[in-house]
């Protein structure tokens, strides 16, 4: 394991196990690069990563919790009382992706393949800002034989039900020049109809339109910014999504435990000098906007309880 850099944002860990390296950070637990170092001594990169907090693009490896996606207007109402975030998505006045990612996680534990930070949100902290709930959360990462494992934990260490979610952003990439050469499966059979960036609450099947990627297809022109739902999962229980070069069949798969209920996939086409270069997969465990539709996924976590769940990612 290897430590460099001097500052918080800009502090990064190596794991290894056989070929395969794992950058990562306390800076968010963040996941900055997934590769396998190659036998003539180069390096095939399987999440599309970067090295500095200030070469971040497009939210490449955050951490997202307690809410992934956005939050329409950053309000919502839980148990009776409206609350009202910060709205802090560049993209419109809504609340994007949760607390966590610009936050310094402390290491729990460690070895040469295998990480843990933790880090705690206190409702003294947090009730101003319109999140008035206390989580000890947890976040592994380790290296497997058959891939990188990411494992989370969240429990509420306050009083009352808390609202909880989580969510991760890495972006995959399997050497096309651009994403539109790839082949994308994606087990998703319904998507949710979006307006500005935020749901309009409408849920679309996915049959007989252009977003249907539910055998493997090419990715082509289509610009997705879409969240998935009713993952189709396997006989284990198990949802993959994988993202194929078709020249030279390398294949990316990502597999989510029954804890994820829904994804977003996005070509990166608004990242400035970098659009389409690799295609966001992100495990989430509820729908955007599930705060305001809890029925798309909301975890109400009571005082004490704990939420867990696992996404991997592997090469074939």
């Amino acid at each position: 394991m290897m430590a460099a850099m001097t500052r918080p944002e800009d502090t990064e860990i190596t794991l290894a196990l056989g070929s395969q390296r794992a950058v990562v950070s306390p800076w968010g637990a963040s996941l900055r690069r997934y590769f396998h170092l190659e036998a003539k001594g180069g390096e095939t990169d399987i999440v599309w990563g970067y090295s500095g907090g200030a070469n971040k693009k497009g939210g490449q490896g955050d951490v997202l919790i307690p809410f992934p996606g956005r939050i329409a207007e950053g309000a919502y109402q839980f148990a009776g009382h409206r609350y009202q975030l910060e709205r802090n998505d560049k993209e419109g006045p809504n609340a994007i992706h949760g607390f966590v990612r610009g936050m310094l996680w402390n290491i729990h534990a460690e070895s040469a393949a295998h990480i843990s930070f933790t880090i705690r949100l206190e409702t003294k902290e947090y009730e101003p800002r319109g999140y008035p709930f206390s989580l000890a959360i947890v976040v592994t990462y380790a290296l497997e034989k058959r891939g990188l494992a990411c494992i989370f934990s969240i429990r509420n260490t306050g009083l009352g039900t808390a609202p909880v979610a989580a969510g991760f952003h890495p972006y995959f990439t399997v050497g096309t020049p651009a994403i539109d050469e790839a082949e994308a499966k994606i087990p998703g059979s319904h998507y949710l109809e979006f307006n500005n960036l935020v749901p309009t609450g409408k849920v679309v099947s996915v049959d007989g339109t252009e977003w249907d990627f539910r055998q493997s297809r090419r990715v082509g022109s289509s610009r997705l910014n879409h969240c998935y739902m009713d993952l189709q999962r396997d006989d284990d229980g198990l949802a993959r999504a994988c993202l194929r070069n078709p020249d030279t069949g390398r294949t990316i798969t990502v597999t989510m435990d029954r804890s994820f209920t829904a994804i977003v996939v996005y070509t990166g086409d608004a990242i400035r000098d970098a659009a389409r270069q690799a295609l966001a997969i992100e495990p989430m465990t509820c729908a955007t906007d599930a705060f305001n539709h809890p029925e798309w996924g909301l975890k109400r976590l009571g005082s004490e309880e704990e939420f867990t769940g696992r996404y991997e990612i592997s090469v074939g």
